[in-house]
């Protein structure tokens, strides 16, 4: 028991004991440490062991304790902050570098619901932000809003004046919807009450008055272009309309073998697509205003695309209701046959057009329009190409079609398709988070 209690004391008490064995004068050994209870931890937190003190004595062991304990200032808590510390340096907060990715969106956003439009729009999906630990991209934006840092008593300021503004101007694209259809009736009575040089000044002055009421009426209110439109789709917007204008006598008189006067233009089609400017801008507005508080609700990008989709229909429909009402109203008056197919498809087409613009899809737009463009001048080209010697194959399907159905089912097949191409794109792209991202400037 001896032999054991002398092998646990440390080496120096063993010098001690050996010393006092044979007689020889004791060297100077320092008092004993004071007794630790099992499993106590040094300055280090680390267990004492009979080996450590041992080698207590040695130049190379005598720095690691130490120089821990005097770049810690002796203290167990700050050597695991130190320690701790070290840990957070290396670690990696994905959501934290997401935000460092997208720092524009972030400080400019005025709630989260703008940052998940943006991370929509970057392609982020909800499969995505589950490898950020949250559920949708819904839930990782609130995080990411959460963490930008505002002042919180100059943002509602910020909004409320926002607000107050939107507020402000909402009566005024309201009231200028109105003005392309109420300019395009006082035109045409104009056009009824004179002649000559008179009337063909009053139809010039008409034309220039309801472009600019027109212009005015699309440069507010929902359905402003938030993209830079193509050059193009101007042109081709113009040429649609001139087509519904003159298309229909054009296309009569060169399936009978003429023309071989003046005719007639068809004022009908335009009043009416003058008139359902209005419908269509409080038909963009409505759908505009009910998808962003379905957006708020949402809790997910499918769950918003799956409750939007009916919205886009239900709202295209209306317009449509709208549209057809007008152009039998516009047509009875002027003592015109009804053109449903050409105006009706022609007002569905150009009213897509604009909506995907207004949302930022300008590109698409284009490109339909000018396809519906190419195919009524390559159904007139047609016509005339089949009176040239062994062409006269070119001109059966127009003549074919016109004979059975009239001169509208051209523009009606055309605008029809273009238009059914558009509302497939628009229910693919219109019901995305990315489409309804809060703006600067409300409508």
């Amino acid at each position: 028991m001896a032999d054991e209690a002398l092998l646990s004391e440390p080496a120096a008490w063993r010098v001690t004991a050996a010393a006092a064995s044979s007689g020889s004068p004791l060297p100077d050994v320092p008092p004993p440490p004071p007794a630790s209870p099992p499993g106590s931890t040094g300055s280090t937190g680390s267990p004492v062991s009979t080996g450590s003190l041992a080698n207590t004595g040695s130049p190379a062991n005598d720095s690691s304790p130490a120089k821990a304990d005097e770049a810690t200032g002796g203290s167990p808590a700050k050597a695991d902050e130190a320690s701790g510390g070290s840990r957070r340096r290396t670690g990696v907060d994905p959501v934290k570098a997401l935000m460092h990715r997208h720092r524009e969106l972030c400080e400019r956003a005025v709630d989260a619901l703008e940052i998940a439009a943006g991370l929509e729009a970057h392609g982020v999906t909800d499969r995505t932000a589950a490898r950020f630990r949250h559920r949708d991209v819904f839930s990782l934006a609130e995080e990411m809003y959460a963490r930008v840092p505002r002042d919180s008593d100059i943002e509602p300021e910020t909004r409320h004046a926002v607000s107050e503004a939107a507020r402000g101007r909402r009566p005024v694209w309201a009231a200028l919807a109105l003005l392309p259809g109420t300019l395009g009736a006082l035109t045409l009575v104009g056009l009824d009450l004179t002649g000559g040089r008179l009337r063909l000044a009053v139809g010039a002055g008409g034309v220039l008055a309801v472009s600019a009421a027109l212009r005015a009426a699309l440069r507010r209110g929902p359905l402003r272009a938030t993209a830079h439109t193509v050059p193009a789709t101007r042109a081709w917007t113009c040429w649609l309309l001139a087509y519904a204008l003159f298309g229909d006598g054009l296309l009569s008189g060169a399936v009978a073998g003429g023309p071989d006067e003046a005719w007639a233009p068809a004022t009908a089609p335009l009043l009416a697509l003058a008139l359902a400017v209005a419908p269509g801008v409080w038909c963009a507005q409505l759908f505009g205003a009910v998808a962003r508080r379905r957006l708020a609700s949402s809790r997910g990008l499918e769950e918003f695309a799956a409750s939007v989709r009916p919205l886009l229909l239900a709202v295209f429909a209306l317009f449509l209701c709208a549209l057809w009402t007008l152009i039998g109203v516009a047509a009875a008056v002027l003592g015109e046959a009804a053109p449903y197919a050409g105006a009706g498809t022609l007002g569905a087409l150009l009213l897509l057009a604009r909506l995907l613009t207004a949302h930022g899809r300008a590109h698409a737009p284009a490109v339909v329009l000018g396809a519906a463009a190419a195919a009524e001048v390559l159904a007139v080209c047609t016509v005339f190409a089949g009176r040239l010697p062994g062409c006269g194959f070119l001109a059966v399907p127009v003549e074919t079609a016109v004979d059975t159905w009239g001169p509208g089912t051209v523009p009606g097949l055309a605008c029809g398709a273009a238009a059914l191409t558009l509302l497939v794109h628009a229910a693919r792209t219109l019901t995305r988070a990315s489409a309804h991202a809060p703006t600067d400037t409300a409508p």
